[in-house]
């Protein structure tokens, strides 16, 4: 009879251990402004993980292909009905994330749907994300021209000062 209790304590104890594996991970399209345009991957308890904004780069008019922006953002009740995303998460997650097949495999997808609909006419072409540090390529924006700066409101004030000086008093 102890003998028996034993075994079954045992048998409790084993089944209440906590499982060798972490919770299994859920990628889904979240959409930011166009469909498309993000991918979310729960990666921790809770319904945290990344939030993956997705970009394409189409210099050549007939080429579409991946833009890679290796900084998430955070993701928000990635479990619920509404996730949401704020704030900044690691470039080491999105690192861990994209080294997994079913992320590379939906981040294939939906940036090929993306391209289709922001080039139809260019063909697609897949682009590996990096995988680390060393791997990304820093974004080269166009320089900004005189036309694209604001002015000085330093400047601007001492314009509207001199004009009412120079007014008629009524």
């Amino acid at each position: 009879m102890r003998r028996g209790l034993g075994w079954l304590g045992l048998l409790m104890l084993v089944g209440c251990a906590p499982p060798s594996e972490p919770p299994s991970w859920k990628v889904f399209p979240l959409q930011r402004n166009t469909p498309h345009d993000g991918l979310a991957v729960v990666n921790q308890p809770d319904g945290y993980g990344i939030h993956v904004f997705l970009e394409t780069d189409t210099s050549d008019p007939a080429v579409c292909r991946p833009r890679w922006l290796p900084d998430p953002a955070r993701l928000f009740n990635g479990n619920g009905s509404t996730p949401f995303s704020s704030g900044l998460a690691t470039r080491m997650e999105f690192f861990a994330a994209v080294a997994r097949k079913d992320v590379t495999s939906a981040l294939q997808q939906e940036l090929e749907a993306l391209c289709q609909a922001r080039a139809p006419k260019a063909s697609w072409v897949w682009s590996e994300p990096p995988r680390t540090e060393g791997e990304v390529v820093p974004l080269q924006l166009p320089a900004l021209e005189e036309a694209d700066l604001l002015t000085n409101p330093v400047e601007e004030l001492k314009r509207v000062e001199e004009l009412l000086q120079d007014q008629p008093d009524p």
